[in-house]
Parts: C-alpha cells; sequence; structure tokens
C-alpha cells in the first residue's frame, strides 16, 4: 500500500483528477495488474443513512454500521456512522478458512492501492466490509455466503469525539486497468460527487405505517423451542455440555415491501447504544440488526471486546427496575452464565499472545432488557490482525455454547431453519489494520414483503424453559418494532 503527499481535495478540478490518475493507469498496463486509489474528502455533515438510502441500489452489496448514544441525531458520541455501496474488488468464500481467507484477501488488495486526499484523519482510507455466516458452510441456496469481504466505490463515514469535535468524509475507491478509460471514469466520479454534494439531509419515510397490518408466526412452534430447551437441561444434567444458545425464529409478512433504510432509521432511535448494522447481499435481500454486542474492536493497537451474557427484562416503574437488576448481579445461574463467556474470551485472547485485562462487572442497560457486562481490552502487537481474532473469538459462548464444537453440533440438531449471519461477526476493517466487528444478534433477514426475524437465549443448569421463550420473544421485539 502507497500513501501519497497529501492532496486535500481531488474533486476540485476534474483535470487535476485526470492527470493524478493517469500514472496508475500506466502502472495497471506495464504491471498487467489492476491498481485502486482511495481518495478521501472531508465534507460537511451529511448523515450516512440519507446516503444509504439515496444510492443504494438492490443489485449491490451495500453496508450500513452505526452505534450511538442517547440524545444524537446522527452522529455517535465517541462512535461511528458508515455506510457503503457497490463494490469495486470482493470475495466470498466457504469453510473453515474462511477467516484467513478474508485475510489475505485485505492484505492483497492493499498492496495495489495507493491512498491520497485527506488520509491523515479517522475514517480515512480503504476500508474493507465483513460479513460472516454463523456456521462455516452456507447451503448453495443461502441468502449469504460463509464469507463475504468488499471494497466499497463509495463510503461516508461520520464520526464525533468525546470532546464534540465532529468529522464527516467521503471516500472514494477508484479501481484502474490497463484498458479503462480515464475520461469515462472521472466523468462517473464526478457526476456521484456532485450528486452527493446535493443530497438532502432528511431522510424519506414511507407515508404507511403498516406495522398493523403485519402477519407473524412462528417458524417452529413454540412449544419445539421449550422442548428443545428441556432437552438441553437433560444433556447439561449428563454433563455433554455445559451451556447451549438455542435461537427462534418468525416470519413476517407486510402488504408492501420493508424499507431497510426505514427500519434502519427506527431501530437507531429505539435502541440507542446498540450497534445498528445492515448488509445486503446485491440481489435484493438485506440483513439487519440491532445488537448490543461488540465481538471486537480494534484502535492503533488498543483491542477491546466484551463478555455479555446474562438478561433481565427491565422495569415497568424506577423501584421495579432496580429490583430487577438487583436479582440479575446476584443471580447465581446468570452469574454462572456470564462467568463462562468472560473465561471463554481471555482463553482464547491468551492463545493469541495477549494479555487481556478486566473492567469491573457492570449492568448494560437498554431500553427494554439489561444485560450483565464486562469490558474487557489487550494491547496487540503489529503482528496479530483483526480477522485473526474475530477467527479466534467466533463463535462466543454467548451465542453457542460450551464447549463450542459439542454446542455448536448440538444447535443444528436442534434448530430446523439456518442461522445465516444470526449470531455471526459482522464489520470492517481498515488499511491501517483498525476495525470493529458487532455479533449479529436482534437481526432480521429481509426480502421484499417477507422478513425472518432472530434470538437467542443462552441455556445452563437453572434455565426455565418459560423464562427463556419469554426473554427470546422480548428480543424478538426490537426488531418487530422497528420493521418499516
Amino acid at each position: 500500500m502507497t500513501v501519497t503527499p497529501r492532496r486535500t481535495h481531488l474533486f476540485q478540478n476534474r483535470r487535476e483528477l485526470h492527470q493524478f490518475l493517469r500514472p496508475y493507469k500506466q502502472v495497471a498496463q506495464e504491471k498487467k495488474q489492476s491498481q485502486i486509489v482511495s481518495i478521501s474528502v472531508e465534507v460537511n455533515a451529511i448523515d450516512p443513512l440519507v446516503f444509504l438510502q439515496a444510492f443504494a441500489k438492490a443489485n449491490q452489496l451495500s453496508f450500513y454500521i452505526e452505534k450511538r448514544e442517547f440524545g444524537q441525531e446522527i452522529y455517535p458520541e465517541n462512535g461511528i456512522a458508515i455506510a457503503a455501496i457497490g463494490a469495486v474488488s470482493q470475495l466470498t468464500v466457504s469453510g473453515e478458512t474462511r477467516f484467513a481467507a478474508a485475510k489475505q484477501f485485505v492484505q492483497s488488495t492493499l498492496a495495489k492501492t495507493t491512498v491520497c486526499g485527506n488520509a491523515h484523519l479517522p475514517l480515512a482510507g480503504p476500508h474493507f466490509f465483513c460479513s460472516f455466516t454463523f456456521f462455516e458452510h452456507s447451503e448453495p441456496q443461502s441468502s449469504f455466503p460463509a464469507a463475504t469481504v468488499f471494497l466499497p466505490q463509495w463510503q461516508v463515514a461520520c464520526d464525533q469525539q468525546s470532546h464534540g469535535e465532529q468529522r464527516c468524509l467521503v471516500v472514494a475507491n477508484v479501481m484502474l486497468h490497463a484498458t479503462t478509460k480515464l475520461e469515462t471514469t472521472v466523468d462517473e466520479l464526478y457526476q456521484t460527487w456532485e450528486k452527493i454534494q446535493s443530497i438532502h439531509h432528511t431522510l424519506l419515510m414511507p407515508a404507511i405505517d403498516q406495522r398493523e397490518l403485519l402477519k407473524v408466526c412462528d417458524v417452529v412452534a413454540t412449544q419445539h423451542f421449550k422442548q428443545s430447551v428441556r432437552s438441553a437441561l437433560a444433556s447439561i444434567q449428563q454433563e455433554t455440555f455445559n451451556k447451549i444458545v438455542l435461537a427462534h425464529a418468525v416470519d413476517v409478512v407486510s402488504p408492501l415491501p420493508f424499507d431497510r433504510v426505514a427500519s434502519l432509521h427506527k431501530l437507531r432511535q429505539l435502541y440507542p447504544g446498540c450497534y445498528v448494522v445492515s448488509t445486503s447481499n446485491g440481489r435484493g435481500q438485506q440483513f439487519i440488526s440491532a445488537s448490543p454486542e461488540r465481538l471486537v474492536s480494534l484502535r492503533n493497537g488498543h483491542l477491546e471486546t466484551d463478555a455479555l451474557a446474562g438478561s433481565a427484562p427491565r422495569g415497568q416503574t424506577t423501584c421495579d427496575d432496580a429490583r430487577l437488576a438487583n436479582r440479575l448481579l446476584t443471580s447465581a445461574k446468570e452469574l454462572h452464565e456470564h462467568r463462562v463467556v468472560s473465561q471463554f474470551i481471555h482463553q482464547q485472547l491468551a492463545q493469541l499472545g495477549l494479555k487481556p485485562q478486566y473492567s469491573p462487572l457492570r449492568l448494560l442497560q437498554l431500553s427494554n432488557i439489561q444485560h450483565l457486562q464486562t469490558p474487557i481490552c489487550a494491547a496487540v502487537t503489529p503482528g496479530i490482525h483483526l480477522l485473526d481474532v474475530v477467527a479466534a473469538l467466533h463463535p462466543t459462548p454467548a451465542v453457542a455454547g460450551m464447549p463450542r464444537e459439542i454446542a455448536c453440533h448440538q444447535i443444528r440438531h436442534y434448530e430446523t431453519f439456518e442461522r445465516l449471519l444470526y449470531a455471526a461477526p459482522i464489520g470492517w476493517v481498515d488499511h491501517n489494520g483498525n476495525g470493529e466487528f458487532a455479533v449479529g444478534i436482534r437481526s432480521a433477514l429481509i426480502d421484499g414483503r417477507r422478513a425472518r426475524l432472530y434470538a437467542g437465549a443462552g441455556i445452563v443448569a437453572g434455565s426455565d424453559p418459560d423464562r427463556e421463550l419469554a426473554e427470546v420473544q422480548l428480543k424478538l421485539q426490537a426488531l418487530l418494532q422497528a420493521l418499516v
């Protein structure tokens, strides 16, 4: 990867952009290898979700990720919002080496990439957007491959630091072949750039609220879920495994096609503090998630992850909420479930040669549910790639169980539907090795007028089938309330 001397705004002069790109086309001709130029430009505030609505097409790959705090309308506090559309380069792969293949794809793509513009700013430069299915193999007819990684054509990213500074960047990634017609390429870049500059700053929301018209049905009967819990408890008693996470799914049909962007907007309003994430497969199907669970983030060699396990509903009153929180913090069953996850994360990070440090146990309180959370951090040496960590951590006991291999085998036995991207890593990694991955829980697969919603519950000794079903149904409401 090459970083050129700073050019603050290559889109100010069409001729200058043409002249700047010409040498890279010549390199492509000489090496007989395509070259990528990544141009970053700082712009005035643009809501990345508005950009997604204006530019995403059904036949394109696209991606969205955001994490906000209460009281913020566009920007996350101490966080990010990113939208990406189109694919300059992409990889789909299956099998047990999918994470290694994804890492190799990122590295080989960067080897032929030049970064220019405001490349020194946060969220500048090439970003690779990644989605993985829960299991390493997906069915041939599945909506999403086992692994998808792509470098987008266009990306809009907004960042707000804790001191209040806001930055918004547009990144254009340009693929240059030996036969590329530069005049055409520059014209297309300028046309898109001008459209981005004239973008509206408000979302176009559907005129009809169709939530009252939705038809909802369980993919499998709730009695089947409770029977699976009872069967799993028997296996736990026989020490076949210590924990298993069982998912439940519901199918939803609406009179009109679901609006992905409007649904994402509802999610970020309803569940601030969660990762609001979405990716599309380029065939008209989209995955969306409102996930409280971070798998891992990496910033300048500083890794952060969370042990997130053990749940309770929020109370109707302040007193009731405090009672439920205290019961969660003192529950032997919930604390055991949480400890299994935190110990697993420590073990996996230690095997990578890292020295994880724990923060005190605390509550992560969302609008409708609260979780036990232990933040974990570690310093990362340059030889460890973010995707190495993703491969080591997925799936955590929070979404699979323990022992991991046995639990995953049993999940296939109990669940009669494909998990696909549910409970799997979804996120990004940039040219500096920084990045962030959420776990795609509380999620939905949207396909026109149909959507399948997923949620799960951790089963350990002492679990009650009725309470586990109630927990799953509570989580499903997070998505059902937001579908538009």
